[in-house]
């Protein structure tokens, strides 16, 4: 008999007072607001309150509607009559997580709703990742480090984390939220991303993507590129860097200096040759050149004829 008029005793009441939600979760810093519904012909007139118990016969009243009792600031409530009861909690923090009453009061036995209330952390937001230095004025060009940052807009409670992508599994480089590149870390093309997280969520961020030019430990040449930052490459650097002779080795000086050697002397047999070829016919007459060769002619057949009368006389 007693569960039976407890029973009605609760359905009498749900029809006299009656809120727009039993259960509220809700993000720290955030507010929500609860609308209910009463019976205007009978408590129009009757004190309405907010308060906070497991139990609603010891439960502490925070705020009512006639401002007798109002323990903090960031508790309302509002009595619009016909329009409604409306309750609202700014600045929610953690230990406002509990259960709450919405009352009324009623001679006797007042009229009352649990509302159970949830404070969570703020999901996060994807992480962006933007470099500290400008990645313009190619620093990783000329071998220089670069520390690009993850971040979120929004969440609480956040914490970052570093990877760096392979094939097989991702390497877990720290719980950070700054990633510092340098000669000594790009040693080959490799990915790079941040993980946000709080406890409700979890987000990762675009790919960081790391292209190694040219290894080493403290004159590398790397180009980064990343979501939302202008494209560039190290050609120039490249081109500098390329253009720098590598010094001879023994070997190579000696057959370079006798290559040179032969070379040089080369030229100079042909300087001669062509030398003698100017001297011997430019700016020579004909007539000149044909007594010339005239008289070399009969100098030979003198000297032919001198031999012959020679023999003959032996």
């Amino acid at each position: 008999m007693a569960s039976k008029n407890n029973t009605l005793h609760c359905y009498t009441t749900s029809l006299q007072l009656q809120c727009d939600k039993r259960k509220i979760t809700a993000h720290i810093g955030g507010d929500f607001i609860l609308n209910c519904k009463y019976d205007t012909s009978r408590f129009m007139y009757s004190k309405k309150y907010w308060c906070r118990g497991d139990n609603k016969n010891t439960c502490e009243i925070l705020v009512d509607s006639e401002l007798v009792v109002k323990t903090r600031r960031r508790f309302h409530i509002l009595d619009a009559r016909k329009r409604g009861l409306f309750v609202k909690v700014t600045n929610l923090q953690f230990d406002d997580t509990g259960v709450y009453w919405v009352g009324i009061d009623k001679v006797y036995a007042d009229i009352m709703t649990m509302i159970n209330i949830h404070i969570t952390e703020v999901p996060v937001s994807k992480p962006r990742l933007w470099p500290l230095s400008s990645l313009v004025a190619m620093p990783t060009c000329r071998g220089q480090p670069v520390t690009v940052r993850c971040g979120c807009t929004k969440g609480t409670g956040i914490r970052y984390a570093r990877y760096q992508r392979t094939y097989h599994k991702d390497l877990h480089l720290g719980l950070s939220s700054d990633l510092h590149l340098h000669c000594g870390t790009v040693e080959k093309d490799s990915d790079y991303y941040c993980i946000a997280s709080n406890d409700i969520s979890r987000q990762e961020s675009e790919i960081l993507s790391v292209q190694v030019l040219m290894p080493a430990d403290s004159s590398c040449i790397y180009v980064v590129n990343m979501q939302g930052q202008p494209i560039y490459d190290c050609a120039d650097g490249m081109s500098t860097t390329m253009s720098q002779t590598p010094p001879l080795t023994a070997c190579q000086a000696t057959t370079k200096i006798h290559t040179d050697t032969g070379n040089q002397s080369l030229q100079i047999n042909q300087t001669h040759q062509d030398l003698f070829l100017n001297r011997a016919w430019t700016g020579v007459p004909l007539w000149y050149a044909l007594l010339r060769w005239g008289s070399f002619a009969s100098l030979l057949i003198y000297l032919c004829l001198v031999l012959k009368c020679t023999k003959t006389r032996h």
